[in-house]
């Protein structure tokens, strides 16, 4: 791989894919370290925040180990955070599910809700609707497929920005006619509903194009 060796926090706060994800990353040429220490998870050169399963049950494990504050605390100088799955979901605001309302990491405005299909989890390979400009998908095309598995996702986008700072590009994809973001690109916050660990070349692809954003 190309890549130069950066140093990858994959954050265990009881919640992921972590095997999956550590050897989807290092395969790659990253050096990850598997960890629930917040004073590591703020200094390594990129945070991965996986992810599976309920919203609240998340939240409570992210807490635990005190994400939410390290989240911020990266965001806050600039450096490389990346969201996947549920990981991604709890950086809005709220989550929503089965009535029961979870407040998030709040670094985006809306609420994670059930996606309105007939068949649920969206579980498969699925295209993408990609921005003009990014650079989590450069080097893809149009027919590129990524894996899901999920039952929930943000199904709006409202961020607005201030006009200094450069706005969000966001990705699209549908499931049973509903669409959904699929993935964000926010300065150095990036965020996938899909999973590229399990995305085989396609999620290779585009976790060398985080690591090459820092």
């Amino acid at each position: 791989m190309t890549t130069s060796a950066k140093s990858v926090a994959l954050l265990d706060y009881g919640s992921g894919n972590l095997r999956s994800a550590q050897r989807a990353l290092e395969h790659v040429g990253a050096n990850v370290t598997v960890t629930s220490d917040p004073k590591v998870a703020v200094e390594m050169d990129g945070l991965v925040v996986p992810g599976v399963g309920a919203y609240a049950a998340c939240m409570k494990g992210l807490r635990a180990v005190e994400g939410p504050r390290v989240i911020g605390q990266r965001l806050a100088g600039g450096r490389p955070v990346l969201g996947i799955c549920v990981g991604m979901q709890v950086l809005f605001e709220t989550g929503n599910e089965h009535g029961i309302v979870t407040q998030g990491c709040g670094e985006w405005p809306g609420s994670v809700e059930r996606l309105q299909a007939d068949i649920l989890p969206h579980m498969g390979w699925n295209t993408v609707e990609t921005p003009e400009g990014s650079e989590m998908f450069a080097g893809f095309d149009e027919a590129t497929r990524f894996y899901f598995v999920h039952s929930y996702a943000a199904r709006e986008w409202s961020l607005v920005t201030d006009g200094r700072t450069r706005p969000p590009k966001v990705t699209w994809a549908s499931h049973g006619g509903d669409r959904f973001v699929a993935a964000v690109e926010n300065e150095p916050l990036w965020a996938t509903q899909f999973h590229p660990e399990k995305s085989g070349d396609a999620g290779a692809h585009l976790l060398e194009n985080w690591l090459k954003s820092f």
